[in-house]
């Protein structure tokens, strides 16, 4: 008997007020697809917030659609979501028994903020002084645990311990863009 493979890409993104999600199943050629749902529970959440999609969705996701924001939404001025764990949970009919969810960790806001470590950086096409090439290192060791945090929560499975390493490299950063410390 033919099944569906249900299956969502969840690219990370630098817009910081949108959540994209590409629906990437592969669909048993002659078997229905009913009642596709797409559940999402924001980080700090309990509960999710349903998103109206048909097979093969490419979704922009905005603050307005998880219900976070309903004060500008008409005049498309999104406010920025969170960072942190997203669960999103894809599924068709019979939705108990066809499903596929994820943990995703958005990290939209810390890489905005890398970048303007970077961008106070000067980096010149040449080998930088002992002071750059430092902080340049210190650079690729945050950027490596975001990299691990991510992992941790979307490949190991492991969101509590995703979330100390993000919550570590945020603390890291912080300290590199602090103008007064």
């Amino acid at each position: 008997m033919a099944n569906h493979v249900l299956s969502l890409e969840v690219p990370d993104v630098m817009n910081a007020c949108i959540i994209k999600l590409f629906d990437t199943s592969v669909y048993a050629t002659g078997m229905p697809v009913v009642c596709p749902t797409l559940a999402i529970t924001v980080p700090g959440f309990v509960y999710s917030s349903e998103v109206a999609v048909v097979q093969n969705f490419n979704e922009t996701i905005t603050a307005c659609d998880l219900g976070l924001q309903t004060i500008g939404c008409d005049l498309s001025q999104y406010a920025n979501l969170p960072d942190g764990i997203y669960v999103i949970r894809y599924s068709v009919s019979p939705n108990e028994y066809v499903y596929v969810e994820y943990n995703h960790l958005r990290i939209t806001q810390a890489m905005i903020r890398y970048q303007k470590v970077l961008c106070d950086l000067d980096v010149a096409d040449c080998e930088p002084p002992a002071q750059v090439q430092q902080k340049l290192n210190q650079l690729r060791k945050i950027r490596t645990y975001f990299d691990a945090a991510k992992a941790k929560v979307e490949v190991c499975h492991e969101p509590a311990k995703g979330m100390r390493i993000y919550n570590y490299a945020l603390k890291l950063l912080e300290k590199m863009s602090c103008k007064n410390c």
